[in-house]
């Protein structure tokens, strides 16, 4: 039976450094995330959200408490096995699309689904239907280097969403960019969101990205606050 919840947070706490030199990020924080949710992690610059989300996902740890991600313990879990489970049920969008150079756009979408272990023909072609969606179908043999920030974060899109995972995380998926190619990626990013029906938790200062979400969440003091 598939967890009530997607997301399940409590008690979660963060701090780095040891003695008078040690700083808490997070201090306490609790969440609910139920599947198709979309939410918005927002909060001032250093207030620890991209840590939280970091968390959330499963690379990093929290200092104490309890996440609980598709109804399994990561306190529980080695690497290994988060490897697999990100590996099967997670995306995730990077402020700095973290593509790999030496791969062309359509070798990087392709690349999550062979270390899924998924045939080279059929994830060959599941990788390039999400770039002709996304517009990209004419530049599925480019480099990172040759394309635009707005089509490296399309190509980052493909990627995530390829293999449809049950969650996606994005941190700043828009950050790097102007506001007319950011707002062109935010209809894209809820577009596949609605196609495939992932949660969706982004991290993001761009109020007008977050409004679209149907929760905002906002970082104060290392614990979240509902708007």
């Amino acid at each position: 039976m598939p967890a009530e919840n997607i997301v399940e947070v409590h008690h979660l706490k963060k701090s780095v450094g040891e003695g008078e030199h040690e700083l808490s990020i997070l201090t306490g924080v609790e969440l609910l995330v139920k599947p198709a949710q979309t939410i918005a992690l927002i909060g001032e610059s250093g207030s620890g959200k991209s840590t939280l989300l970091s968390i959330l996902a499963g690379l990093d740890d929290g200092t104490s408490g309890e996440v609980k991600l598709l109804g399994q313990p990561l306190h529980d879990m080695d690497e290994e096995a988060r490897a697999a489970l990100r590996a099967k049920n997670i995306g995730f969008v990077f402020q700095s699309f973290m593509l790999v150079p030496t791969l062309n756009a359509l070798e990087n979408v392709q690349l999550p689904a062979l270390l899924r272990g998924e045939r080279d023909g059929e994830s060959r072609e599941q990788a390039r239907t999400l770039l002709e969606q996304l517009g990209l179908g004419q530049r599925l043999n480019h480099l990172p280097a040759q394309l635009s920030g707005g089509e490296q974060q399309r190509v980052a899109l493909a990627r995530a969403f390829n293999g449809r995972p049950a969650i996606l995380f994005a941190d700043e998926p828009t950050g790097n960019l102007d506001r007319q190619t950011g707002d062109r990626i935010a209809d894209l990013l809820f577009s596949l969101n609605r196609d495939h029906a992932p949660t969706l938790i982004l991290v993001t200062h761009d109020e007008l990205l977050a409004a679209r979400c149907d929760r905002r969440l906002r970082l104060v003091g290392g614990k979240l606050q509902e708007e």
